[in-house]
């Protein structure tokens, strides 16, 4: 090969790396462009449907915020995904929270709670109980003796009560570890709301 085709050879793999270097970054140019446009309208997107969910199981709010002020709680096996405060006329009412933990395998649920300690609402995320029994939990065709279903008979209750399967909440029959599991969480949901009112009075 003569001196003239090498150079001509390194020449064109230059001019290659060039070209893919200008296509990269044109690429992450538009790419950049494209989030910096439609980033504020997926987060909007996203605080909207998470509170649509809040607003389901606190229907007197007019607003979900962050506590202000940072509030004492702890759990080993639930985990406290979102807590927000619940407004009226610029007013903390109460607040909502979404927990998930083990039932017979895992839920997630979303709680409200007035500062009354009463419960606004309840409602599931996620339920990967066994199906036929402890997916009943979250069927809204499964309809307990009192006609209400199993996530509905929260709404009313007060947290002074407890959560005791049986006792103070119809429990699902055949379905004792999710029962168990819900009070539990239900337990640590009001604990935790009960903690971040308390600080943000």
């Amino acid at each position: 090969m003569s001196t003239t085709q090498q150079k001509d050879g390194v020449w064109s793999m230059i001019k290659l790396g060039l070209t893919l270097a200008a296509y990269a970054v044109a690429s992450c140019t538009v790419l950049a462009i494209v989030n910096n446009i439609t980033a504020p309208v997926i987060a909007r997107n996203q605080q909207a449907k998470a509170d649509s969910g809040m607003k389901a199981v606190f229907e007197k709010a007019e607003t979900f915020e962050e506590p202000s002020q940072p509030f004492d709680y702890s759990s080993n096996s639930i985990t406290v995904d979102t807590l927000k405060l619940a407004k009226a006329r610029d007013k903390v009412i109460g607040a909502v929270i979404q927990v998930t933990g083990p039932t017979y395998d895992h839920s997630t649920i979303v709680v409200g709670m007035d500062t009354e300690g009463t419960i606004t609402g309840m409602k599931y995320l996620e339920n990967t109980d066994t199906p036929g029994f402890g997916q009943k939990g979250s069927d809204p065709t499964f309809t307990l003796p009192s006609g209400k279903t199993f996530y509905g008979q929260f709404t009313g209750k007060k947290v002074t009560e407890g959560f005791v399967p049986g006792s103070t909440f119809d429990a699902i029959s055949g379905a004792t570890i999710t029962s168990n599991g819900i009070a539990n969480l239900m337990t640590e949901a009001t604990k935790a709301m009960s903690a971040a009112l308390e600080a943000n009075k």
